[in-house]
C-alpha cells in the first residue's frame, strides 16, 4: 500500500481596514488578499458582526446576553454559560467587548451560515472561483482549560467527515467516528490569527477536497439537539431551572427516560434502611381511574359551594392528567414502618411521607435533566380509597399525587429569584 502525504498551508491576511457597519466585507477581503480556486477562507466572527451592525453599547451587555440566550446552562458568579439562539453552548452568548470600540460590545452574527454564504457568493461572482468559507468564534471546552476557535458559520465546505462503516489499518470497522472537519480547520487557522494580532482572516490551501460546489448545510449540521445532549444543564441549574409544565407536545416519552427518573427517585433517603417508594405507570386503567377521581372531586367541590362556570373551571384543571403523554402515580409504602401503639405511630408515618416527597422531587429533577417536563398534581391524595380500589393495591400504599409527564410545548418563564434569608434563621 502506498503512502499519502497531505500538505496544508495556512497563512494569515493583514492589511484589512477597520470594519464598520454596512461595509462590503467580501469586497474588502478580495482587495486584501489573493484567493484561488479550492481555497478555504476563514473569517473571525468579530468583523462579520461589525459589518452587519451587531455592536451595541456595553452598558446593555447583561441585557444583550439575556436576549441572545435561548436558555441558561450554568452560571458561576458573573459568568453565564448559555445556549444561544443558534444552538451554540458558550460563555456570555458570544457577547464580546474585545477588538471593538471602547464602550461597545459585539454580538454574534444573526445567522452565521447565511453570512458565510453571502461572502462566498460575492467572491464566486467577482472572481469566478469556488472556495469554502468558515466563520469562527472562540469557545471553551468541557473538562479542559484553554480556548480554541470553532466554526459558527460555513458555506461550500464539508463540515463533517463521516468514517462510519470504513475499516481502519488494523481491520476494525469504525462505528462512531465522525470528524468535525470544519472545526479542525477553524482551530488550525487561529494559529495565524492570534488574538493580539491584526489578522482577522486566514487562507487555507491544500484542502480543496473538502470544498464543495454547493453551499452545503453549514455549521447547523453540527449542532447537537437537546434531546441528544448528555450534559444539558449544570448541576445547580438542573435544580433551580425546573418548572411545573402543564402543556405538552404529543412526542412520546421513551421507557429509557422513565427508567432514568425512577432510578433517581429510589435513591432518596428513607427510614430504617427501607425502600418505601412505589410507582404505577397508568395505561389501561388511566381513564377509568381519572373518571372516578373527577366525579369524587366534583362532589367535593359542590359541597364546597362551587357551581356553574366556577365548577367547570376547577374541574378543567384536571384535564392535564387525561392529556399528558404519560402519567406516573407515586406512592410510599408503610409496610416497614415501626408500630408503637402510641403517638409515635404518627411520627413514623410522617417520616415515610417525607421520604416519599424526597423521592418525588428526585423523579421530577431527573426528568428535567433529560429535557422532559412534568407537573406534580396532588389529586390522588384526596381520594386514596378510590385509587386503591381501582388499581387493586394495598392499604399500606399512601398516594403521593400524580405526575403528568411530557415534552413542553411552551418555553416556561424564569423562576422568580427568592432570597433564602426569607426562609432561614439561626437560633
Amino acid at each position: 500500500m502506498g503512502t499519502f502525504t497531505l500538505v496544508i498551508t495556512i497563512r494569515g491576511v493583514e492589511g484589512l481596514p477597520q470594519i464598520t457597519a454596512g461595509d462590503d466585507l467580501a469586497s474588502l477581503i478580495m482587495h486584501a488578499c489573493t484567493l484561488n480556486d479550492g481555497d478555504v477562507l476563514v473569517i473571525t466572527s468579530k468583523i462579520v458582526s461589525k459589518a452587519e451592525d451587531r455592536l451595541l453599547p456595553a452598558l446593555d451587555r447583561t441585557d444583550a446576553i439575556t436576549s441572545e440566550a435561548k436558555r441558561l446552562v450554568a452560571r458561576r458568579g458573573r459568568t453565564s454559560i448559555v445556549e444561544t439562539r443558534h444552538g451554540f453552548i458558550m460563555a456570555a452568548a458570544g457577547v464580546d467587548m474585545s477588538d471593538v470600540p471602547f464602550g461597545y460590545a459585539a454580538l454574534l452574527p444573526v445567522d452565521p451560515d447565511a453570512s458565510a454564504r453571502l461572502v462566498r457568493a460575492a467572491i464566486a461572482k467577482a472572481l469566478g472561483i469556488t472556495i469554502g468559507v468558515i466563520i469562527t468564534d472562540t469557545f471553551g471546552r468541557a473538562w479542559r482549560d484553554g480556548l480554541v476557535d470553532m466554526a459558527i458559520g460555513a458555506a461550500g465546505i464539508q463540515v463533517l467527515n463521516d468514517f462510519r462503516g470504513e475499516v481502519d489499518l488494523a481491520g476494525n470497522k469504525l462505528e462512531a467516528t465522525v470528524m468535525a472537519t470544519v472545526d479542525e480547520l477553524a482551530a488550525a487557522s487561529e494559529l495565524v490569527r492570534q488574538k493580539l494580532t491584526q489578522s482577522p482572516l486566514a487562507i487555507i490551501t491544500g484542502v480543496s477536497h473538502f470544498v464543495t460546489s454547493d453551499d452545503g448545510p453549514g455549521v447547523q449540521a453540527l449542532v447537537r439537539q437537546s434531546k441528544d445532549d448528555w450534559f444539558r444543564l449544570g448541576h445547580r441549574e438542573a435544580i433551580t431551572t425546573r418548572r411545573t409544565i402543564r402543556s405538552f407536545t404529543e412526542q412520546p416519552i421513551s421507557d429509557e427516560v422513565l427508567e432514568i427518573a425512577l432510578s433517581a427517585a429510589i435513591t432518596a433517603p428513607a427510614p430504617h434502611h427501607s425502600h418505601p417508594l412505589r410507582f404505577i405507570r397508568l395505561k389501561d386503567s388511566r381513564i377509568a381511574l381519572l373518571d372516578r377521581m373527577t366525579e369524587a372531586w366534583r362532589a367535593d367541590l359542590v359541597r364546597s359551594g362551587f357551581q356553574g362556570d366556577a365548577l367547570a373551571k376547577r374541574l378543567n384543571r384536571g384535564r392535564i392528567l387525561y392529556e399528558a403523554p404519560e402519567v406516573i402515580l407515586p406512592f410510599v409504602s408503610l409496610e416497614d414502618a415501626h408500630h408503637y401503639g402510641d403517638h409515635r405511630d404518627n411520627s413514623e408515618r410522617d417520616m415515610f411521607m417525607i421520604s416519599g416527597g424526597a423521592g418525588v422531587e428526585n423523579f421530577l429533577l431527573a426528568l428535567h435533566g433529560e429535557g422532559v417536563g412534568s407537573a406534580w398534581i396532588s389529586s390522588t391524595i384526596f381520594c386514596s380509597p378510590i385509587v386503591r380500589e381501582t388499581l387493586g393495591i394495598s392499604e399500606q400504599w399512601q398516594p403521593l399525587g400524580a405526575i403528568a409527564i411530557g415534552y413542553s410545548s411552551v418555553t416556561p418563564a424564569e423562576r422568580e429569584v427568592l432570597s433564602h434569608q426569607e426562609f432561614f434563621t439561626t437560633r
